[in-house]
């Protein structure tokens, strides 16, 4: 497996999202071994690069992460992300970026995780409440501490981008950034100005661009794909052209769907680094194999030209926490 570097931080040029093992999906948290001997096989991949958040579950997908790192710490570089959780009473799914938050936070990470330092440590949605400044100086603080080795943000934008990074260098913005969700186009100079890396989450498109995903029922109600725009109603039909197209690529090109689509993500610089989730050895191995695709010119201008989703790529709840 190839590295890059996010700012200072040298990572697996292709990572793993840890969130769909315990939180999220139809059947999230149902197989701890399984999602256990996936963290493992992709060390043994040369696939270093882990991402958790201590909303997933809440909590409960740190824990994991930590219970299948013992003893091989060392072969991974962690990144987990503090801002969804109120520590101050309010409870999951609040904002709350606050220094003191902060402090609270990392903590329990610490903990769950089984480590004395964080990798990468994100604030995971910006907090309109809490000066950036503030925000960034506190983990800054962590930072001189020993507790955080390098600072990233999650779905923020362009001002709040800048204004953190006179605070302290950020070694990386992660958002999501697919085939079928390219905003993150418009950020990418400014990340390229400041020497921040992009971190992909959903490269994959929560596994619509893979083609496994036919039909609504496809997913039970605890999924949250089950709210997602893109995945209801005449949307969803729309949709499905976009997967076909990568799959017809897919097909002349010798590889699966979502090798294509990560493929596609690696062709756009050696300063992006996609996260695919998975909860199974046999997926993370079809992904950590897209490292070793490469499309040819006329491949990636198809690719390029393909026409965007139908549909915002999160709720309406969940939009209101992402920073445009």
């Amino acid at each position: 497996m190839k590295h890059i570097k996010l700012g200072d931080l040298d990572v697996s040029r292709i990572g793993l999202g840890c969130m769909g093992m315990s939180h999220g999906y139809t059947g999230a948290g149902s197989d701890d071994a399984e999602s256990i001997r996936t963290i493992h096989r992709a060390l043994d991949l040369g696939v270093t690069f882990l991402d958790t958040a201590e909303i997933y579950g809440p909590y409960v997908n740190e824990e994991l992460l930590g219970k299948a790192l013992k003893g091989r710490r060392d072969q991974a570089v962690i990144a987990t992300k503090y801002g969804l959780v109120s520590h101050a009473g309010d409870g999951p799914w609040n904002l709350d970026s606050s220094p003191a938050n902060i402090r609270r936070a990392v903590e329990g990470s610490l903990r769950r995780l089984g480590t004395d330092h964080i990798d990468l440590y994100y604030q995971h949605r910006v907090d309109p409440k809490t000066p950036i400044e503030d925000t960034i100086g506190a983990v800054a603080d962590l930072v001189q501490q020993g507790k955080v080795r390098h600072i990233g943000l999650s779905e923020a934008w362009l001002d709040t981008i800048r204004r953190a990074h006179a605070v302290h260098p950020i070694a990386a913005l992660q958002s999501e950034y697919s085939l079928w969700t390219r905003d993150q186009e418009e950020v990418l100079p400014l990340l390229r100005e400041l020497g921040i890396g992009l971190v992909a989450y959903s490269p994959l498109g929560h596994g619509f661009l893979t083609g496994a995903i036919r039909s609504e029922s496809d997913f039970g109600p605890d999924d949250f794909r089950a709210t997602n725009p893109r995945f209801t109603g005449e949307n969803f039909r729309r949709n499905l052209a976009l997967a076909d197209e990568v799959q017809a690529i897919a097909a002349e090109a010798g590889a699966t769907p979502a090798q294509v689509a990560i493929a596609w993500l690696l062709s756009k610089g050696d300063d992006i680094a996609p996260i695919p989730g998975t909860k199974r050895v046999s997926r993370l191995e079809e992904n950590a194999a897209a490292d070793g695709l490469t499309l040819t010119a006329e491949q990636l201008a198809k690719l390029d030209s393909l026409p965007p989703a139908a549909g915002g790529h999160h709720n309406e709840a969940q939009m209101r926490m992402i920073e445009r």
